[in-house]
């Protein structure tokens, strides 16, 4: 499975899968679910909201609408808006349900964020090496593509070095 790390904006990239940093409620808020929510359109947020609240952790997958892919994956890496921040079980938990989502539905290329590390408040760096290290331990079935996003040259920076370290 190749995996890459890459700068930009979540709802711009094109992929069969997109993850969605969600919080518990599945509620479509700031960060990487507003920017999705703002690219999807307002049935995304409508259909992410139907599909929850999930458990800390879980994922929900939704269709998605008008961004350049086929799913959405709701990862919840941190719980519901102001319910406490990310951890390091939340986020590995995340990122690997999120995997096995995407590869159980046939995907061959999926994009990831930084799941808890933005208004969830863990540390980058540290939630950077869980994601990747997540993502190349694991065992996929369909899945050929995993990108990384960052969002901007200070994360992209920092993601690209703990990938770097991780591999």
């Amino acid at each position: 499975m190749e995996f890459t790390v890459v700068r930009g904006d979540i709802a711009a990239q094109s992929a069969d899968a997109l993850v969605n940093a969600a919080g518990t409620s599945l509620r479509m808020g700031s960060g990487v679910a507003g920017a999705l929510r703002r690219g999807g359109g307002p049935e995304l947020n409508e259909a992410a909201m139907a599909k929850g609240p999930v458990e800390l952790g879980d994922v929900a997958v939704t269709d998605a609408f008008d961004l350049d892919a086929d799913v959405v994956i709701h990862a919840a890496a941190m719980p519901h808006y102001g319910d406490g921040q990310a951890t390091a079980e939340s986020i590995r938990d995340a990122t690997r349900n999120a995997l096995e989502a995407a590869d159980d539905r046939g995907c061959e290329s999926l994009v990831v964020p930084a799941l808890g590390c933005g208004v969830a408040g863990f540390d980058l760096e540290d939630g950077a090496r869980i994601i990747c290290e997540t993502i190349r331990t694991f065992d996929p079935a369909s899945l050929r593509e995993v990108r990384f996003v960052a969002y901007d040259d200070d994360e992209f920076d920092t993601v690209s070095r703990v990938a770097t370290e991780t591999a």
